[in-house]
């Protein structure tokens, strides 16, 4: 396999998540010692470690956090730390095949209880001798110093490490993003760890969730010439009946993970209440990132000698007239059946139409499920209910050709209006083994979209007559890293788009910073803002918590959260996003409006007002 130094500048790693979380989820007590389960149910440890390499891990760790002697002296296995470790690795990389890198895995011999006193160093330096040296022996990748809390013992055992000539992943714990777990300045000990010649990689692992990592991570990557690795919790932990747990999705933890390799961050994994389900979804979202996977390079062909009629903007649709008019649109979202049966999506869409609305949005696949084709009920919508659709067409599932084809095929079947988005990764949930294409993202699909308008293919060649495609782009006031969402908006308007629909918008000062800085680029579009009325205090929690890209202010929880029955919380949700409709009125072009839980009547109140 390629060098760890080198592989790691070349692309991000994904590490793996916990050990021990996954063994207790097993229904190993946590009396036990984890480290000595290497010798006595090795089959528990290999089960584990091929749950992550298939989960997509490029680096998988050794289970031996706490096997250094004085750890294992609490157990009465201090004369077991070799056999502990050796075996480990064995273990490790039996399931890591060729594939995969292991890390062999050393943990702190002080407890953050304990005090760090230069008289104890002689005997933490035999102890980390010993364990650094059987896994070397033992034949691991990287040596993976973790959850440190004092830097005088990460220094201590990186000296050791660096004896053994192998690269050395150095991470300590914060408590925020600004604090190591014992208070004292993060930058600190990331600028310290930078000039250490002992230590390869800088590392953050553990303490908390990924949100707070974030953070952390944005206050000494500045700092650092040196890789960084990120590897936070699954979010707070939460004390349920006695047990303590980790209740944030795969999600959550996923769109942090896509955000930290954005900021530039070269390694991403999990620590306390992270899961192979995790690392899974997150794997093929960090995979599918730009800039991480070589996407497929779009040129921009110019008009040339061979001229083609492109069909003005506002002649593409009835939407696109209205929306570039000044009119104020409206729309409503409605999901594909999962059923091979239109005849509710279309009675909806009648409905609305009879209400005025101006066009049904179908979403692509949305949280990287199976609907009838958005292509088919977009279709259907337009011929059966007489009204526009706005067609979600996302990079996920589709080669680039077949991409093409489908987009000349849209214009065939007189379907105009076309949100291009890149897409949810898939996940694990009903097809676990389903991968992402993601030949371009939204930028590129953008661009060969308006290649396409201007008469040309993928391959330059002539296409005439040309497409006349509206195109739409989405946009996420809210973004974790906004300096980012606002490069990437506009890239896409330079890459062609004509229209955008943000993200749901529950808080109207974010999207005016967002509209306030969009603003300034040389060229703008309209922007019609998403609302997604809340249904109950369980909903927004939800929203809150488990769909990225999403926040739900405190004010708008509180209100929530004095609802009492289902009707009150539908009402009170449908008020709450009447309010917002009419906060961003004057800076938006329109509204696209959800039906949550497929309920209609619901997007319609919202837009009577």
């Amino acid at each position: 396999m390629q060098n760890l130094l080198e592989r790691i500048k070349s692309a991000p790693l994904v590490f793996d998540g916990a050990m021990g979380t996954v063994i207790y989820g097993k229904g190993v007590f946590i009396n036990t010692c984890y480290d000595e389960l290497n010798l006595t149910r090795p089959d528990l440890i290999r089960e584990i470690h091929r749950e992550y390499v298939q989960a997509g891990a490029d680096v998988i760790e050794t289970n031996t956090y706490g096997a250094n002697r004085i750890k294992l002296r609490g157990h009465g296995l201090a004369d077991k730390a070799k056999a502990i470790n050796a075996a480990a690795v064995g273990l490790a990389r039996k399931e890591a095949g060729d594939g995969v890198y292991v890390a062999g895995s050393v943990g702190p011999c002080l407890s953050s209880s304990q005090m760090w006193s230069d008289d104890k160093a002689d005997d933490l330096r035999e102890a980390f001798e010993e364990q650094i040296s059987a896994l070397a022996t033992a034949g691991v990748d990287l040596i993976q110093l973790e959850t440190f809390v004092f830097l005088q013992e990460l220094q201590l055992a990186a000296r050791v490490a660096r004896a053994s000539g192998l690269p050395v992943l150095a991470c300590f714990s914060v408590r925020s993003g600004e604090e190591t777990a014992l208070g004292a300045p993060a930058r600190a000990y990331a600028a310290a760890l930078n000039a250490d010649p002992n230590v390869d990689w800088v590392g953050l692992n553990c303490g908390v969730g990924p949100a707070q990592v974030y953070d952390a991570a944005e206050q000494i990557l500045p700092l650092l010439a040196k890789p960084l690795v990120c590897l936070p919790n699954a979010g707070m932990p939460r004390d349920v009946d006695g047990r303590t747990m980790y209740l944030s999705s795969p999600e959550y933890f996923t769109e942090y993970a896509k955000k930290l390799i954005e900021l530039g961050v070269r390694g991403v994994g999990g620590c306390c209440g992270t899961t192979p389900e995790h690392i899974r979804v997150a794997a093929r979202a960090i995979k599918a990132l730009s800039g991480v996977k070589q996407h497929v390079r779009i040129e921009v062909y110019q008009p040339d000698k061979v001229s083609v009629k492109v069909t003005p903007p506002p002649q593409k649709s009835r939407f696109a007239e209205r929306l570039l008019s000044g009119a104020r649109v409206t729309s409503i979202e409605l999901l594909p059946p999962k059923a091979c049966d239109v005849t509710a999506l279309v009675d909806k869409a009648k409905q609305c139409r009879a209400r005025g609305i101006d066009a049904i949005n179908i979403p692509d696949g949305p949280r990287a499920s199976a609907r009838v084709s958005p292509m088919v009920a977009a279709l259907a919508v337009q011929q059966q209910a007489g009204i526009e659709a706005v067609l979600h067409y996302c990079c996920r599932d589709r080669n680039l050709i077949g991409m093409q084809s489908d987009l000349l095929g849209a214009q065939v079947a007189g379907v105009r209006n076309i949100l291009i988005i890149t897409g949810d990764p898939p996940k694990l949930g009903d097809y676990p083994d389903v991968t992402g294409v993601f030949d371009v993202d939204a930028i590129g699909l953008t661009q060969v979209a308006a290649n396409l308008n201007h008469g040309r293919d993928i391959g330059g060649n002539l296409v005439d007559p040309p497409t006349a495609l509206f195109l739409g782009v989405g946009a996420n006031p809210v973004a974790v890293s906004p300096d980012l969402e606002f490069q990437r908006y506009a890239a896409k308007l330079e890459a062609g788009a004509e229209f955008a629909i943000t993200q749901p918008v529950f808080d109207p000062d974010s999207l005016f910073r967002f509209l306030d800085r969009v603003e300034t680029l040389p060229r703008r579009v309209p922007v019609v803002a998403g609302v997604w009325p809340l249904v109950s205090f369980k909903n927004a929690e939800f929203m809150r918590n488990e769909v990225p890209g999403v926040t739900v202010p405190d004010w708008i929880m509180e209100r929530m959260s004095h609802c009492r029955t289902k009707e009150d919380g539908i009402d009170t949700g449908i008020v709450i996003a009447r309010e917002i409709c009419a906060a961003i009125a004057s800076r938006v072009a329109g509204f696209q409006v959800s039906a949550p839980l497929g309920k209609l009547d619901i997007a319609l109140r919202v837009l009577e007002a």
